[in-house]
């Protein structure tokens, strides 16, 4: 018997199944996205979180460099995004050798795809957005002023790339669990969501806490890697309506720089 021998194959859906699913998993989200982005970017609510979480660790952050934050959270949590990412390499591998394992080639290779797409395409919107992290803001003990995303970058400030949150998507790229689960142990499908925004959110706040990212930049890492997530699923599966119900309350909310 195959480890997860409910796995789904795959069949087209219907474009009425694909849009019904597409508005709920994606219309929404979208929504509060851009409601928290006004909030924290354009009503400087960024600012304001960063201001006490500056001022609570003695107007410095104190907490840059502590081993817990610097080593264990972003280092390991990284470390262990990429452990992750060779466990289901090797799984993957393993359904071209195990016939039992076969049913998981598919829901395996989204997963793999979807963490991997996400990771990337965070990295190259870091590189064109040319924000900077707090802690280089004349703001917090830096050097640099504030230059918002709409804003015309000076040459003479830099590069910089502090948008959307890279550690934060170490985490958030894997909310494609969701849509691995669904396809081979649908009850798991909530604890281990669940168990992937709590490490997101870890490694959020805790970038937070060090200087390294607003909220904002959390937030936007969170809303590529589930659309990412979305996206591929409706390429590589057949969406239902009772997939379009159970995914229109997932990711409402946030929390992470790499």
């Amino acid at each position: 018997m195959p480890p997860f021998a409910s796995a789904r194959p795959w069949r087209p859906a219907l474009p009425g199944a694909r849009l019904e699913f597409a508005t709920r998993a994606l219309l929404i989200p979208a929504a509060v996205l851009l409601l928290a982005s006004v909030v924290l970017m354009a009503g400087s609510g960024d600012q304001w979180l960063a201001d006490q979480l500056y001022r609570w660790q003695g107007s410095r952050w104190a907490l840059k460099d502590a081993w817990w934050s610097s080593h264990l959270v972003h280092k390991g949590g990284r470390n262990l995004s990429f452990l992750a990412a060779a466990l289901v390499m090797l799984a993957l591998l393993r359904t071209w050798f195990n016939a039992s394992w076969r049913p998981l080639r598919r829901p395996l290779s989204y997963l793999l795809m979807a963490v991997a797409l996400s990771s990337g395409l965070v990295s190259l919107l870091k590189s064109w957005t040319h924000m900077d992290c707090p802690w280089d803001l004349e703001r917090y003990g830096g050097l640099r002023p504030f230059i918002g995303l709409f804003e015309s970058r000076p040459v003479a400030l830099g590069h910089a790339a502090c948008f959307p949150a890279g550690h934060a998507s170490a985490g958030y790229a894997w909310l494609a669990i969701y849509f691995f689960m669904l396809q081979v142990r649908p009850q798991w499908r909530w604890p281990a969501t669940l168990s992937v925004l709590v490490i997101g959110l870890v490694f959020g706040i805790t970038q937070q806490l060090r200087g390294a990212h607003f909220l904002s930049h959390d937030l936007w890492s969170l809303a590529i890697s589930w659309t990412v997530a979305v996206g591929l699923y409706l390429v590589m599966f057949e969406p239902s309506p009772s997939t379009a119900t159970a995914t229109a309350t997932l990711p409402k909310a946030p929390g992470e720089h790499a």
